[in-house]
């Protein structure tokens, strides 16, 4: 019995130590959730007081930039209105349009005016032959029909001073680029390292003061202004790599193709006004009338340009902003070094230097021979050759400019990626040409048609300035100057080859047939300029581009992958 009893006392104590155990164990967890709530609470309140605060802050920034950018934009006059800023990337973006007018406008214009500085009469004499050439220059004016049946007025024009046969004279015009080539990597680099917008304005500045002594060159020998045409080659090759560090620091991509178009169609509008110009005033006031006379455009360069939009004391703080956001820099970035390595063995550079030597074989063609195959071959007068060479020039600057803005407008809109903006320009750079060249040989007596292809041709050239001519600052834009020197010296070698080749190839024999082999070649090489860039041309940045981050730079890590 007393067994019993003990073992029900010992019952009773054991489900009341676990009644007070759970009864414990409730409380606490009640405790606990009691805290866990409110901490809820007080975490739904700081997150409610930080989120108020971050979107006081968020407003704040916008009114600020709102009210910078206003102040930016506008600035007050006495009289209380507003006027707009253009923008400092435009400003410089038009005066090295301007800058290249000159220096391209130099470069030609002996082109037109050899044509009244030969005596094509003691030539002919020379050569032991009485051609057009001769008869066009020599007597009275008279009126001939030619072998379609149509009569030629001739007007009569006076032999110029010097007897200068056609490969003479094929020196000349390629004496330019003898200096041209020496300078292209030097410049760029000159251009990366120092300023840029000295080594552009310098050039220009240089070519200008050379031409002012070409008529006192000319007559003291031909070996003279060859010289002085080398020194012009020196001072001009530097001017295209000097602009495209200019346009790396400046453009921003998405308006990449437009500034670069506005900028290198300065070198169509330096053709486009130096052709009529020149021919008019070398058949009315004699070939010495051609020469420089402005130099205000230098004066306004070193005013409105600088090297970048950081060292730039008046461009507005939201244009800067803009800029450096844009293409990734600020004024305390530094150039790396050059990867040489890297640089001579990506397909990518490569593209860009044959499509850049291909191309330039068909333009300096066009440049530097068209005044020569319109008069010979066309059968016009100086006077009219001048007028209707500029004519295709005209529309290569209207094509450039349309075919940039479409082409940036696609991009922005993510239609188009820039490898395919560039491949398609380059494309129709050198296809539509090429066949454009070899159909004018085949128009017969059709001038007009004949006209009309030389035109086309040469406006669809414009379509370089937004294919593989800017393509040196998408793949690498800190060594875009260098890159642009090396492709350009290249590129410089069709300048020495076609004159003198086409002065060979037509000497004595200023005939379709002739002009015909030469356009056949061209199509050749701009077939290649098609293929090779469609191959292996690149509008992403390289890989090689941005250094390695070293070991233990977190800050160079970090810049990198941002």
């Amino acid at each position: 019995m007393l067994s019993m009893e003990a073992r029900e006392e010992n019952g009773l104590e054991k489900q009341v130590d676990e009644n007070k155990k759970r009864e414990e164990n409730e409380d606490k967890n009640a405790a606990t959730n009691n805290q866990e709530k409110n901490s809820e609470v007080k975490v739904s309140d700081v997150t409610v007081t930080v989120g108020v605060q971050e979107k006081n802050i968020i407003e704040d920034q916008k009114q600020k930039e709102e009210k910078n950018g206003k102040e930016n934009k506008v600035e007050e006059h006495p009289g209380g209105k507003k006027k707009e800023i253009v923008p400092a990337r435009w400003v410089m973006a038009v005066l090295g349009c301007v800058g290249f007018m000159i220096v391209y406008g130099l470069k030609v214009n002996l082109s037109v005016a050899i044509i009244a500085m030969v005596n094509h009469t003691a030539v002919a004499e020379m050569g032991g032959h009485h051609d057009d050439e001769a008869e066009d220059h020599h007597g009275a004016a008279n009126a001939t029909v030619n072998e379609c049946g149509v009569e030629e007025k001739k007007e009569a024009l006076e032999d110029g001073p010097f007897a200068w046969d056609d490969n003479i004279q094929g020196l000349i015009l390629a004496a330019y680029f003898y200096g041209y080539i020496f300078t292209q990597v030097p410049g760029g680099w000159v251009a990366e390292k120092f300023s840029a917008k000295h080594v552009f304005g310098v050039g220009a500045l240089l070519n200008a003061l050379c031409a002012l002594l070409c008529p006192i060159a000319s007559k003291s020998s031909y070996i003279v202004l060859v010289a002085l045409r080398i020194v012009m080659g020196i001072a001009g090759g530097v001017t295209l790599p000097g602009m495209h560090v200019l346009i790396a620091s400046w453009a921003p991509p998405q308006e990449r193709s437009k500034i670069a178009s506005t900028i290198y169609a300065g070198m169509t509008l330096g053709t486009l006004v130096c052709m009529p110009f020149s021919g008019l005033l070398a058949s009315e006031l004699g070939w010495e009338s051609l020469r420089s006379r402005s130099f205000c455009r230098y004066i306004l360069w070193l005013v409105f340009v600088y090297d970048s939009p950081a060292k730039h004391p008046r461009i507005s703080r939201a244009e800067r902003r803009f800029i450096e956001e844009s293409i990734g820099t600020s004024s305390k970035s530094e150039k790396p070094p050059i990867p040489w390595k890297s640089v001579w063995t990506s397909m990518p550079v490569w593209a860009i230097i044959v499509a850049h030597t291909c191309s330039n074989w068909g333009w300096y063609m066009l440049l530097v021979k068209l005044p020569t195959y319109m008069r010979y071959i066309l059968k016009f007068d100086i006077k009219a050759n001048a007028g209707l060479s500029a004519v295709p020039f005209l529309c290569m600057w209207i094509f450039t400019m349309l075919n940039a803005n479409i082409l940036d407008l696609l991009r922005s809109k993510g239609l188009i990626t820039t490898t395919f903006a560039r491949k398609f320009s380059t494309f129709v750079a050198s296809v539509l040409p090429a066949i454009c060249l070899v159909s004018v040989t085949y128009v017969g007596c059709n001038t007009d048609l004949a006209v009309a292809l030389l035109t086309l041709g040469t406006m669809f050239i414009g379509g370089m300035y937004s294919g593989f001519l800017s393509n040196h600052i998408d793949i690498a834009p800190p060594f875009a100057g260098t890159l642009m020197g090396i492709s350009n010296t290249f590129a410089t070698v069709p300048g020495i080859v076609v004159p003198s080749f086409v002065g060979y190839m037509t000497h004595g024999n200023q005939t379709v047939e002739a002009w015909r082999v030469i356009f056949f070649i061209t199509l050749g090489i701009f077939g290649l300029e098609a293929v090779f860039f469609t191959i292996f041309g690149s509008g992403e940045e390289q890989p090689w581009v941005r250094p390695k981050p070293k070991p233990g730079d977190p800050e160079q890590m970090r810049l990198n992958e941002a």
